[in-house]
């Protein structure tokens, strides 16, 4: 067998543990090791690489091209192409690109990478459309999150249809964009919704999107999507709630300028109470998710309260010392652990 790096590794750590156990002798150990062999070269995570590179870089021309009135202006110019044109088009390639990857998807199942890379282009394609469609449509008002709100069920339908996490995953991002871009609009720009600014406001918008998920998890058409809505819904929550324990419920950083970090402490209490709830709950009922978001998320909060309460007042080879101290006990724990695991 021609297996990857790490896993060679990993498979050699086995054996030899075996061997010092006594569960295999010398000869065992020789066979085993010459059934597989290390990979000259992972050509699978090369091609995975390649194509989140080129995802991203369209995904940033896609938004430079959006943004930039210069070039815009330069291209109507030259085309004088009615921005209706373009989404018609836009929207035309994106469908194109829809029937070809989810075609290739069926029949092709082994070129994933490439195949959600297609997928990927109809999204961009997708958001593209709306896009000169809104500024075909828009009279002034401003309220453009109505076109992203029809981005969430052009999305959620395509996903639905073919069985598309990658699609369902931007649903969920659009949903969270238009939560936003609603709420900012009905704030009238203030920087408050209900006396909550952004980041109080996506802690109910992640415990809702969880929510949402568990809801689907038991359901026989929509659980095959509740791995990743409960994981986006998780993401949601515990950054909003990390950014909330660091700028507190204040709409500016003017306001949060004038404010000592120790007067947020509650909100890091908060914060570290969800993350221990999370904990708990993922040691009770086997979660992964949940005790990895919450271990992951602890320490953030930890680590950052000791930025914030420690940076200014102690002195620099001190603060690096019991820094470098810490993560080495960390280390030296988690250690044991994977050992203990690892012998089980």
């Amino acid at each position: 067998m021609k297996i990857d790096k790490d896993k060679s590794e990993f498979l050699d750590e086995v054996i030899e543990q075996w061997k010092t156990d006594g569960l295999i002798d010398a000869d065992t150990e020789t066979k085993l090791k010459k059934s597989y062999e290390t990979k000259a070269f992972d050509w699978l995570r090369l091609a995975q690489y390649s194509f989140w590179i080129a995802m991203a870089c369209g995904f940033i021309s896609l938004g430079a091209f959006l943004i930039d009135d210069s070039v815009l202006n330069y291209l109507k110019k030259i085309y004088q192409t009615p921005n209706i044109i373009i989404s018609i088009l836009s929207a035309a390639g994106a469908g194109w690109l829809y029937y070809l990857g989810f075609k290739r998807k069926k029949h092709h199942s082994e070129l994933r990478f490439s195949n959600e890379a297609i997928l990927f282009s109809a999204i961009l394609l997708t958001a593209n459309a709306l896009a000169y469609f809104g500024k075909t449509i828009d009279n002034g008002s401003g309220h453009f999150s109505v076109l992203i709100l029809i981005s969430v069920f052009v999305y959620g339908i395509i996903g639905y249809l073919y069985r598309s996490k990658l699609t369902w995953i931007f649903a969920l991002i659009s949903l969270a964009a238009w939560f936003g871009t609603e709420t900012g609009y009905l704030s009238r720009s203030n920087y408050y919704f209900l006396g909550m600014n952004y980041p109080l406001r996506f802690v109910f918008f992640g415990l809702a999107v969880t929510a949402l998920a568990f809801l689907l998890r038991n359901h026989k058409k929509w659980g095959y999507f509740f791995e990743v809505s409960y994981v986006c819904g998780m993401v949601y929550l515990f950054v909003s709630l990390w950014f909330l324990s660091v700028f507190g419920n204040y709409g500016t950083l003017e306001a949060w300028y004038g404010i000592k970090q120790l007067s947020l402490f509650y909100y890091a209490i908060v914060s570290a109470g969800v993350c221990l709830i999370s904990i708990w709950a993922g040691l009770k009922y086997r979660d992964e998710v949940a005790r990895e978001f919450g271990i992951t998320f602890l320490f953030l909060n930890l680590y950052t309260r000791y930025f914030e309460y420690f940076w200014d007042s102690w002195h620099k080879a001190l603060f690096f010392l019991v820094l470098a101290a810490s993560f080495w006990l960390i280390g030296r724990k988690a250690e044991k652990i994977w050992n203990l695991e690892f012998l089980k």
